[in-house]
């Protein structure tokens, strides 16, 4: 079972504009869906989440951390990775998905400089490190910034 075909459960899912209190033959008459009595059954039953005045579990449960909503996800790829491709060739984050080494460039990709690199590329990136850069530009290749 793959997420793409979860349904929910036959009958589980009433359309909106359903007209619920319409008498026997509509097969929804009388107390409407509510049950008998209580405070569910009347008009004004409390919102979501209500517990009685309780203090509500969302309440309850502490908050923690923080998001920051200026930071980027950086994907980040090393150096020797980069051996995959022929030497002279040019390195893009087009051509880096299509090699399969990412599959998702997120807000940008960053070469690093763990490993060996032993090939000529022109490496046409987001980000590198010192060392990534380095290594490129020492094989007489190109490190780029897009």
């Amino acid at each position: 079972m793959n997420l793409s075909e979860l349904r929910p459960a036959e009958g589980a899912k009433q359309n909106d504009n359903f007209r619920r209190g319409r008498g026997h033959g509509s097969g929804n008459g009388k107390t409407a869906g509510k049950g008998h009595k209580g405070q569910k059954a009347r008009s004004g039953a409390p919102r979501p989440g209500f517990e009685g005045g309780q203090m509500p579990l969302y309440r309850r449960l502490p908050k923690r951390g923080f998001t920051c909503r200026n930071s980027k996800e950086i994907v980040a790829i090393n150096v020797d990775v980069l051996n995959r491709f022929e030497d002279g060739a040019e390195v893009t984050i087009a051509s880096l998905i299509e090699s399969g080494i990412i599959k998702n460039p997120k807000d940008g990709v960053k070469i690093l400089g763990n490993g060996e690199l032993t090939k000529k590329l022109d490496v046409k990136v987001n980000a590198f490190s010192a060392s990534a850069a380095q290594k490129i530009q020492a094989l007489g290749g190109k490190a780029e910034v897009i």
